[in-house]
C-alpha cells in the first residue's frame, strides 16, 4: 500500500497537507545534509570516550545498597566529562529532572548572602519556585538568603551585555545563569558562540564568579559544549538530549571538580558525595543512551525544521525558521489563539506511538503559572527527545515542539498537528 493511501485512511491526512509536506522537504534538503555532518562529528566524539574508557559488559552491571565502587556509574561520569570536556561530572538516575540537576547546583554552590544573577532574562518556569520569584515554599534560594537580580533581555531578545557588566560591580554576586534554551519566551535559543560572548564578559569582568548554564535541549546541537568555552558548571536532564531516549530518568552535572564535588554534597551527604548511589539496573540505558544522543538528537532536529518550513508555508510565525541556526532541539510556532493550540498539540498527540488515542487538554500542571496543554506519547513519561509539544494558555499561544526519536515518526505527528489546524 502506498504511503500517501495509508496517511489518508488511517490517518485522515488531506492531499493540501501532503503536498504542503512534500514542498517543505524540498526546501530543508540543505539544512538536514548540516544537521548530519554535526551528528557524524559528535558521534565519533562519544565513540572515542566509549572506546578510551574501555567500556563492556562490566560497565552494564547493576549495584544495590549503598552502590560503593560502582564501576558502570563511575566510568559513565568519565565518559561525560570526557565528552563536554570538563575536569567532572555527576550521572545520575536519582537527579529526576533538568530543574532537579539546576537546583541541586544552585543550592550546593550558593551560600546565605550570595547573589545569583540570571543574565538571560527570566528562567524557565519551574526555577521560580527554586529562586523565590513565586510561591511559598519556605524552602527556596530566597528563604535561605540567597539574593536574585535578573538582567533583562534587549528588545531583540539577545543578552544585555552592558547591563551584565554593570550587575557584575556588586561584589556579592557568586554566579551568573545562563538559560541556553528559550523556555516559553519568544525568541531564540542561544547558540555557543552567543553563550560564549556572555562568559567571555563575566570571566574578564569577574574572573571569580562561577558560570553556569541551564544546557537543558542543548546537547549534542553543535559540535561543542558551553563548558568548551567557559562554562564552569552546567546541568542538563537524561529524558532530554543525552539520554538518547533510551534513559528511562535521571540527570547529570558536568563541569569543574570542585564545583561538582559541592553539588555531590547537596545529592546525598557532605562527606559523601558521589561515593554512594546504587546504580539499580540503570546503567545499561544510560550508556546506551548516551551512545545514541548525537543521531537521536538529529532526528529531532531534522522534524523540527519540517515543523518550521510545513507551519511557515501556512502563514504561521516561527521561531527559529528552517534555515536560522538552532541553539536547542525546540521549534516555537505562534499560534495566536487558544483553539489553534489545542489542535496542534491534538495532533501531534494523534502521531506518536504511544497514547496516540488520547486526547490533551489544558491543566494546571505543577511549577506553572498558566494552564499548560503538553501532548507526550512517549515510551518514557516526559521525555521530550521523544516527540511531544506543549505551551501555556497564554498570549501570544505558541506550541513548543521538540523531539522526535525518528524523523520518519516526527514528521508523521506535524503533518496531523498541520492537519488539525486547516480543519478548524
Amino acid at each position: 500500500m502506498e504511503i500517501a493511501k495509508i496517511l489518508k485512511e488511517e490517518y485522515g491526512l488531506s492531499d493540501k497537507v501532503l503536498e504542503l509536506g512534500k514542498i517543505a522537504e524540498e526546501n530543508i534538503r540543505g539544512t538536514f545534509d548540516g544537521i548530519n555532518a554535526t551528528a557524524e562529528y559528535n558521534q565519533i566524539k562519544v565513540l572515542k570516550a566509549f572506546s578510551e574508557y574501555r567500556v563492556s559488559e562490566a560497565h552494564l552491571g547493576l549495584s544495590t545498597g549503598y552502590g560503593y565502587d560502582d564501576l558502570g556509574r563511575d566510568t559513565l561520569e568519565k565518559i561525560y566529562a570526557t565528552v563536554f570536556g570538563t575536569e567532572s561530572a555527576l550521572v545520575r538516575h536519582s537527579i529526576v529532572s533538568g530543574t532537579h540537576a539546576l537546583c541541586s547546583c544552585l543550592f550546593g554552590i550558593l551560600r546565605p548572602g550570595d547573589i545569583l544573577v540570571s543574565a538571560t532574562g527570566a528562567p524557565y518556569d519551574t526555577l521560580e519556585e527554586v529562586i523565590g520569584k513565586r510561591g511559598n515554599s519556605g524552602a527556596s534560594l530566597s528563604d535561605w538568603g540567597i539574593d536574585y537580580i535578573e538582567v533583562a533581555l534587549t528588545p531583540e531578545g539577545k543578552i544585555d551585555k552592558e547591563a551584565l557588566r554593570e550587575v557584575l560591580k556588586n561584589p556579592k554576586v557568586k554566579m551568573v545563569e545562563l538559560q541556553r534554551s528559550k523556555g516559553y519566551a519568544w525568541r531564540l535559543s542561544y547558540t555557543v558562540e552567543e553563550l560564549k560572548e556572555a562568559i567571555d564578559i563575566i570571566k574578564n569582568t569577574r574572573a571569580d564568579v562561577v558560570v553556569m548554564v541551564d544546557n537543558c535541549y542543548g546537547e549534542f546541537i553543535e559540535r561543542i559544549e558551553p563548558t568548551n568555552v567557559g562554562a564552569d558548571i552546567m546541568a542538563g536532564s537524561l529524558i532530554k538530549n543525552p539520554g538518547g531516549g533510551l534513559a528511562l530518568t535521571g540527570g547529570y552535572l558536568a563541569g569543574r571538580a570542585d564545583l561538582v564535588e559541592q553539588v555531590s554534597y547537596r545529592l546525598t551527604s557532605p562527606g559523601i558525595g558521589a561515593e554512594v548511589g546504587a546504580s539499580l539496573g540503570m546503567n545499561r540505558h544510560m550508556y546506551q543512551g548516551f551512545f545514541m544522543a548525537p543521531h537521536t538528537v538529529a532526528q529531532s532536529l531534522k522534524t523540527a525544521v519540517f515543523a518550521a518550513e510545513i507551519f511557515s508555508l501556512l502563514g504561521f510565525e516561527v521561531a527559529p525558521t528552517a534555515h536560522e541556526v538552532r541553539g536547542d532541539i525546540i521549534q516555537a510556532v505562534k499560534l495566536n489563539s487558544a483553539e489553534n493550540l489545542c489542535a496542534f498539540c491534538q495532533g501531534i498527540q494523534r502521531g506518536a506511538p504511544i497514547d496516540s488515542f488520547v486526547t490533551p487538554e489544558p491543566w494546571d500542571m505543577p511549577g506553572y503559572s498558566d494552564q499548560v496543554i503538553m501532548a507526550a506519547g512517549a515510551f518514557v513519561s516526559g521525555a521530550s527527545i521523544e516527540i511531544s509539544a506543549d505551551g501555556p494558555l497564554r498570549e501570544p499561544f505558541a506550541a513548543y515542539m521538540q523531539g522526535g526519536l525518528t524523523y520518519e515518526s516526527g514528521k508523521l505527528s506535524v503533518l496531523c498537528a498541520a492537519n488539525n489546524i486547516l480543519r478548524l
